[in-house]
């Protein structure tokens, strides 16, 4: 049972009280945004909770065992808060939400709710729709290694431990042209070879996607083919900075980054093809490695 704080707690038992929902968002890059169905601005734990964007609330079901508990704010896109580019390039995917009611008159009077992730988000007619989903959506999400051939790492994170910050593994590179949604044609990567970048990522320094980080998918001479479709976001001028790529192979750890004794797969198990060969007159069948 949840216990109130005592001043809230009085608050409550009056028969007239002041109170307000509030909602503070933390992006996964940092931003936080304070909202409030209040109509007035109210400012506590370093956040002003702000009523420009006339965020709303729905009700949210209360559930038994370890359902995802799911619920909606709604909100109006505008330049001062929430944008629908913003939307539409992912800034808001994944961002913590904490809901919080209230004492207007006197915000040290305030209990935390929830904490949940922001899930889909839809936009229609000027308004954004986003739902919230409760903590038991984290054990919806895959833990622990896989047991197969390839790394399961990701090039510079610290299970890998190869330095991406060094001038040999990262570029500035900038864009002279935008060859479809995927592709894009860039200078400042000509000291490299072909194909040293695919299957790294891009961080955008300069542009509409400033501040987002996308996987490359290939590395081209010039060409940058990206997983994700930049061409609509980017344009002639936009500037990023490219990391070295790494397709997970043994082979590729120990000869592109001298970083075998880091690899994270099992490159000695048997594959499919092994699994799945016929036997043939000679063959050892007793159980023993068959060299080839």
């Amino acid at each position: 049972m949840r216990t109130l704080p005592i001043g809230l707690a009085a608050h409550l038992a009056q028969s007239e009280t002041t109170l307000a929902t509030c909602w503070r968002l933390t992006r996964q890059d940092g931003v936080v945004l304070g909202f409030t169905d209040h109509d007035c601005p109210l400012v506590f734990g370093d956040t002003t909770f702000s009523p420009v964007s006339g965020w709303d609330g729905s009700e949210v079901p209360g559930k038994l065992g370890m359902q995802v508990e799911t619920s909606e704010v709604l909100g109006v896109l505008s330049a001062e808060a929430i944008t629908e580019d913003d939307i539409l390039l992912g800034r808001y995917d994944g961002a913590g939400v904490e809901t919080w009611r209230v004492n207007w008159a006197e915000v040290s009077q305030r209990l935390l709710l929830r904490r949940d992730t922001i899930g889909e988000i839809v936009r229609e007619d000027g308004v954004f729709r986003a739902e919230l989903r409760s903590g038991q959506q984290a054990l919806n999400v895959t833990h622990g290694r896989i047991y197969q051939a390839l790394c399961d790492a990701t090039v510079g994170d610290g299970r890998c431990g190869v330095d991406l910050s060094v001038a040999e593994r990262s570029a500035g590179a900038t864009v002279v042209a935008v060859l479809d949604r995927h592709r894009v044609r860039v200078t400042g990567l000509e000291a490299f070879a072909e194909g040293w970048f695919g299957f790294g990522s891009g961080l955008w320094t300069v542009g509409r996607r400033d501040g987002l980080r996308d996987a490359v998918l290939t590395h081209e001479s010039d060409v940058l083919s990206f997983a994700a479709p930049v061409g609509t976001w980017v344009a002639e001028g936009d500037a990023l900075t490219v990391t070295a790529g790494c397709d997970r192979r043994f082979a590729t750890c120990r000869a592109k980054f001298a970083n075998a004794a880091n690899f994270r797969g099992f490159p000695h198990i048997p594959g499919s093809d092994f699994v799945l060969r016929h036997p043939r007159h000679g063959d050892a069948l007793d159980g023993r490695a068959v060299v080839p």
